[in-house]
């Protein structure tokens, strides 16, 4: 084994990189039709233009349905900040262990289940307790649930890989449990936290069925808005939308990078 790559080795990373290319390609696809100057999407493109970002810019339905999926995400991101923070420490650390695997199995429900089942299960519930899908709570609800295990598991993965040594030398020099919780405990599992947190955004922005079935009277998400929007309309505006969408995307995978690196992202 002298180091040198094999025929094998080269046929291998071709393989890769033709399919990762195959993978990418509907992504790069649209990034580059939002910039057609073309009345319609489709390729070749008849050139180069930023009309259609500016056009989006000035549409007030676009505007405001990605304020409402903003609000909506970032609730849902602080939400199960803290319920997948606490959900996270009770399985790990005071669950037993015939409890914690039904718990843990139980807390990742929602990504086992198809979003569709969850939506029309919500919908029932809700209309059931009186309350219907009015003043934005079913979607709210609906979105922290889908959204909730990623926090819960990130969180998790923290703590299973935390020493808890050094909780007790913190208690032992006289600090309390909400002491020690602040600077030990929580700083430890930061990344996870964050990483959990960032992720909940991003799938909350993005989530269709969800917002579709549960949705309230007047209220329209990003996805949403565009669905409709391409029922009757066939410009580049969605593929300028869609851009958007895949920015926020990527800025956030950015953020989880720079502040706790993809390599620690263990599940």
């Amino acid at each position: 084994m002298n180091g040198r790559k094999t025929v094998w080795d080269h046929l291998f990373t071709l393989l890769v990189t033709a399919i990762y290319l195959f993978l990418m390609s509907p992504i790069l696809l649209v990034v580059i039709l939002s910039f057609n100057s073309g009345e319609f999407l489709s390729l070749p493109i008849e050139g180069l233009s930023l009309r259609w970002f500016v056009a989006l810019f000035h549409n007030t339905r676009f505007l405001d349905a990605t304020l409402q999926s903003l609000l909506l995400a970032a609730v849902a991101a602080v939400v199960n900040g803290v319920i997948g923070t606490l959900a996270a420490i009770y399985v790990v650390r005071f669950a037993g262990p015939r409890l914690a695997n039904p718990l843990r199995l139980l807390m990742s429900a929602p990504l086992l289940v198809p979003e569709i089942l969850t939506a029309i299960a919500l919908l029932f519930y809700f209309f059931e307790l009186g309350v219907g899908n009015s003043y934005g709570l079913a979607i709210q609800v609906g979105h922290i649930i889908v959204t909730f295990p990623y926090v819960f598991l990130n969180v998790s993965s923290a703590l299973f890989n935390f020493d808890r040594s050094q909780e007790e030398a913190a208690r032992s020099l006289g600090a309390g449990g909400w002491m020690t919780f602040r600077r030990v405990t929580l700083p430890a599992v930061k990344p996870g936290l964050i990483t959990g947190c960032l992720f909940a955004f991003v799938i909350s922005f993005d989530i269709f069925n969800i917002s579709l079935l549960l949705k309230s009277v007047g209220m329209n998400t990003l996805p949403l808005e565009l669905f409709d929007y391409l029922r009757f309309n066939f410009d580049p505006t969605a593929a300028a939308i869609a851009t958007v969408s895949i920015g926020v995307t990527f800025v956030a995978v950015l953020i989880v990078d720079r502040t706790v690196g993809l390599r620690s992202l263990r599940f």
